[in-house]
């Protein structure tokens, strides 16, 4: 977790990737980590423990967390969210950590990350293009090496976009597979879909399989995968 923050330190400045850093929070709780049992969360081994990942200011709300949305009126507003997501809860419980929430555009209608209140964010392969939208800001971090998994969504390409543009792997689900409760029924009539920023397509995988846990009262299932034999 220390590498990762001095690495976010060091480029965020000129990518504008992070615009809520929880710099104290994550170290707290990647040292409550460290000091817990190795077999992990409810018994099970925690997949993605200690891992640092960064999570889109769209969607997957965290307690306590700024939620703007890419808006200049939710950002005077001051709006912070007061239970996690669904999404959120089984990335934790997995062991990831958040070190901070990423840029995007307002409301996440653009295929350019250039919010009027936080300013564009910048391809980490060229900092005179763009890293892609609506999930661009999660993208520029991974492909910086701030992280290596970051929590984008997508409707009309918002994770592949800025995956295409940053040299990632950028899954959109199928609908219902990935919970967007307890905030949200279907986001935009089933169109938009919670998905992870990656490197590897292996780690795309081990994302999905974290996240692909239902929730009571999802208006949409998809049933899981079968088990491996």
């Amino acid at each position: 977790m220390e590498r990762a923050l001095a690495r976010m330190e060091e480029v965020n400045p000129a990518l504008n990737a992070v615009v809520h850093p929880r710099a104290e929070r994550a170290l707290e709780e990647a040292r409550g980590l460290s000091d817990a049992p190795a077999a992990g969360f409810a018994g099970r081994h925690r997949p993605l423990a200690g891992v640092p990942i960064a999570v889109k200011d769209l969607g997957c709300e965290q307690a306590g967390e700024p939620h703007h949305r890419g808006s200049r009126l939710l950002a005077e507003a001051g709006r912070r969210e007061h239970e996690d997501s669904h999404l959120y809860g089984l990335l934790a419980g997995a062991g990831a950590v958040s070190l901070g929430r990423t840029n995007t555009p307002e409301f996440g209608t653009t295929i350019t990350t250039e919010p009027a209140v936080y300013g564009p964010t910048a391809n980490p392969w060229s900092l005179d293009h763009s890293a892609g939208g609506s999930s661009g800001g999660s993208a520029a971090a991974v492909a910086a090496g701030i992280v290596t998994v970051a929590h984008g969504n997508d409707g009309g390409g918002s994770v592949r976009i800025p995956a295409s543009a940053c040299g990632l792997v950028g899954l959109k689900p199928t609908r219902g597979r990935v919970s967007t409760g307890p905030h949200r029924g279907e986001h935009r009539g089933g169109l938009a879909v919670d998905a992870m920023l990656t490197r590897t397509v292996r780690d795309a995988a081990l994302c999905l399989d974290v996240v692909s846990v239902p929730a009571v009262g999802d208006p949409y299932g998809v049933a899981g995968p079968p088990a491996a034999s």
